[in-house]
């Protein structure tokens, strides 16, 4: 493959990555799952791609800040959520050998990031220890419920369509 071919093929799975994260959290927004104390967004399942390509890492990141900002988090969300998801990204990428460690990073992203928020943007009464709680087991659902059914879809499709900087 040409190196302007990877570069499109990189660009494009990033930006569909993307577009399907923000989809996804505005479904889950429709059933207000997408943010409080207790969320189960159906797009934290995505988190796993880094298993398949690393263009997930901006896709992800970009989904994120996208979905913060259309689903009006406050300023401290869009950025620290960004940031949460960019670091458990990160770390799905580099525990990308195995398919269940992989959806380990974004839950502890997550779940140490996120409290804050609810605590120090929204006032949220209850506690960075319960937040913790329930934000994580809300990503555990997401990210090692969801996402691993989707990697294991995904799983015969690898070759074909996760080619450029995918794991082979």
């Amino acid at each position: 493959m040409s190196k302007i071919s990877k570069k499109t093929a990189y660009i494009t799975q990033a930006a569909l990555i993307a577009a399907i994260y923000t989809v996804l959290t505005m479904i889950a927004a429709g059933f207000d799952l997408a943010s409080g104390a207790i969320q189960v967004r159906f797009s934290e399942a995505l988190t796993i791609m880094p298993f398949f390509t690393p263009a997930a890492i901006p896709g992800l990141t970009l989904g994120c800040l996208l979905s913060n900002i259309l689903t009006g988090c406050a300023l401290p969300d869009i950025i620290f959520g960004t940031l949460a998801t960019l670091l458990g990204a990160l770390g799905s990428y580099a525990l990308r050998s195995n398919r269940f460690l992989c959806a380990i990073p974004p839950i502890v992203s997550n779940a140490l990031i996120i409290p804050f928020v609810l605590t120090y943007a929204y006032h949220i009464p209850g506690g960075i220890p319960l937040f913790m709680l329930t934000v994580g087991i809300g990503e555990l659902i997401s990210c090692m419920g969801l996402g691993q059914l989707l990697l294991q879809a995904l799983l015969p499709f690898r070759g074909r369509f996760f080619g450029p900087g995918s794991m082979e």
